[in-house]
This record gives structure tokens, C-alpha cells and sequence, in this order.
């Protein structure tokens, strides 16, 4: 499984073999299982990880209300972390968990940040692929405060072919920010057409 992520990095990072294979050396294998929790609201984001198999979700709670908010999906060949508590050494606010059984590789906090100032290809990496966080964050955060329920289940199935199968309805419900019985009239009606 370890050559998905140096196939990985090759394709998409400008490092040399000799800084691929010390970014592995510090890396650990780590397996969940279905609904294990990699970081758990309250915890302090130590870690961070790249998914190799399977499929983790982020999700957090609004004060005062019942159940969570599923904010990301995130499937193979993507970085899993709570950037704020990482970044800040703060308890986070979200639970990140194992949708299906899915295999990591997990950094130290020390590590990885050891190797982004030993390899300054991992930090220029890094920086591109905050960019395009940001840049999805803010195209979902418009579509969520402008889009109807049907728009946005449209833009999910369209951005997001391979998961409609791995997810449960609720979870996409949750995501999308519309009740599990809106979501199935909007499925049922493209299902009429």
C-alpha cells in the first residue's frame, strides 16, 4: 500500500526519490474500522494523515443543537487533519471517522513539520494544497448559502461520482445541509425524469 503514496507524491509533488523515501521513513501505518474515530472532538490534532483505502468524514456539532454537521468527506489519495487544532495545538471541535475500513499513513505533528524544514519541496507541496482547500472551502460555502436542495445535490453527484454508493443517504443529507426526507424527494423525483 505504501507505493499508492509514492506513486502518489511523484505524480504530484516535485521531490527527489531520496526525500520520498525519508517522508515515508517517518510515516506509520494505521488501519479504522468502520465508524473509528481518528480524532475525537476534545482531542488535540497530533497527527496527520494521508488515506490510502478507504473513506474518513469530518463532522462537528453547533452549540445548543442535536446531531452534527458533516462538513468533509475525504477518500483515497487525500490529507486528513483538523488544520485548526493542528496547527494551534488546540482541542479540536470535529470528529473525524472511518466511514468504511480504511488504511492511513500518519505523521507525528513533530515529524512532518521537522520534514517540511528539511525538505522545502514538501513545504511548497503543502502550501499548494492549502490553496486549493481554501479554493473548495469557499466554492462549497457559496453553493450551501445560495444553492436550492436540488442544486446542491446535483453539484455533490457531479463532484462526487465515486462516493453516492459508499455513503449512507443520511450522511449526504447531513452534508449537504438538507433533511434526509428532502434528499429523498429530490433522488426519487431525478429518478421519475
Amino acid at each position: 500500500m505504501i507505493d499508492l503514496f509514492i506513486t502518489y507524491l511523484r505524480n504530484n509533488a516535485s521531490l527527489t526519490d531520496g526525500e520520498i523515501d525519508r517522508v515515508v521513513s517517518l510515516s506509520t501505518p494505521r488501519s479504522l474500522r468502520r465508524n473509528e474515530l481518528l480524532l475525537q472532538e476534545g482531542q488535540i490534532c497530533r497527527q496527520k494523515g494521508f488515506i490510502l483505502k478507504g473513506l474518513l468524514y469530518t463532522a462537528g456539532s453547533a452549540a445548543g443543537e442535536d446531531g452534527e454537521h458533516i462538513l468533509q468527506f475525504s477518500a483515497e489519495q487525500n490529507w486528513i487533519l483538523d488544520a485548526e487544532s493542528y496547527d494551534q495545538q488546540i482541542p479540536s471541535r470535529f470528529n473525524i471517522a472511518a466511514v468504511e475500513k480504511t488504511e492511513l499513513l500518519v505523521w507525528g505533528r513533530n515529524d512532518f513539520e521537522g520534514l517540511r524544514e528539511e525538505i522545502p519541496g514538501l513545504t511548497k507541496f503543502a502550501q499548494q494544497l492549502i490553496s486549493r482547500n481554501i479554493y473548495s472551502s469557499r466554492q462549497r460555502i457559496l453553493a450551501a448559502l445560495s444553492g436550492t436542495p436540488e442544486e446542491k445535490y446535483t453539484s455533490f453527484v457531479r463532484n462526487n461520482p465515486g462516493l453516492l454508493q459508499r455513503l449512507p443517504l443520511r450522511m449526504i443529507a447531513s452534508y449537504l445541509g438538507i433533511s434526509l426526507k428532502t434528499l429523498t424527494r429530490i433522488r426519487h423525483a431525478q429518478i421519475q425524469r
